[in-house]
């Protein structure tokens, strides 16, 4: 949402990045968001956890889970995601997607080597990957969590399976309190700006606040969907080992 060598390209040498991959989740782990627009007017709902352990082709993998369901001006939205995240390689083997709203209908369903650094979709497209060690847009918000958080850090990844993808920028903006219906948190904002045709123009911008501890909870996210335009996800309720 990974025993680690980073392809990186923008760093800041205040943050080095770990030789170990560290998991801040576990499973169990499920989060529960309130989607509101941009003005605050309550659209959806959504969910992020963590299942598993699962095998895929003899490798035993985290399912990474992120559900979410809109309903704006009376038409209704829904997005489904699941990652099987392999921790001891620290790279995705499969990702399903499943989107619908009325302006588009998006299915993924790819299957990824990464010792063999390609991927093939079940609609028969196939690729090669920048990484031996790849991710997909769910594992990439889970591997977001175990970065170091300096403010002013700045990352850049050739990581996605899909090379038109990258690179996937990571800056650490700084700390702040943010109100929350759990109370007021401390987080780190974190910025990532992504490269994906089908929902931004260029370049997308998403915006997580993460808990300023060793648990790095995305307690809101920022970000564009279809239809409703800027999406704000934050926090309702969180089951998890590692906070509160």
């Amino acid at each position: 949402m990974r025993a680690i060598a980073l392809a990186l390209a923008g760093i800041c040498a205040a943050a080095p990045i770990p030789k170990s991959l560290s998991l801040p989740f576990a499973v169990g782990e499920k989060l529960d968001y309130q989607v509101t627009l941009a003005n605050g007017n309550k659209v959806g709902t959504a969910a992020m956890w963590v299942e598993g352990p699962v095998d895929v082709r003899g490798n035993s993998a985290l399912l990474l889970r992120f559900d979410s369901r809109i309903r704006f001006l009376l038409v209704p939205g829904q997005s489904r995601s699941s990652s099987w995240f392999d921790t001891a390689r620290g790279s995705s083997l499969r990702f399903l997607k499943h989107e619908r709203n009325p302006l588009t209908h998006d299915d993924e369903s790819i299957e990824i080597y990464p010792d063999e650094r390609r991927w093939t979709s079940a609609a028969g497209v196939t690729g090669q990957t920048s990484s031996g060690e790849p991710l997909d847009e769910l594992s990439f918000m889970y591997f977001i969590r175990t970065l170091p958080m300096t403010p002013g850090a700045t990352y850049s990844f050739d990581r996605h399976f899909d090379p038109a993808r990258n690179p996937v920028k990571v800056s650490v903006v700084r700390r702040e309190v943010i109100p929350t219906p759990l109370g007021e948190l401390h987080v780190i904002r974190v910025e990532m700006r992504v490269h994906d045709p089908r929902h931004y123009a260029g370049e997308g911008l998403i915006k997580l606040h993460l808990t300023d501890d060793a648990c790095r909870i995305p307690v809101r996210i920022e970000s564009r969907m279809p239809v409703i335009g800027t999406a704000v996800l934050t926090i309702v309720s969180a089951h998890t080992s590692c906070w509160r």
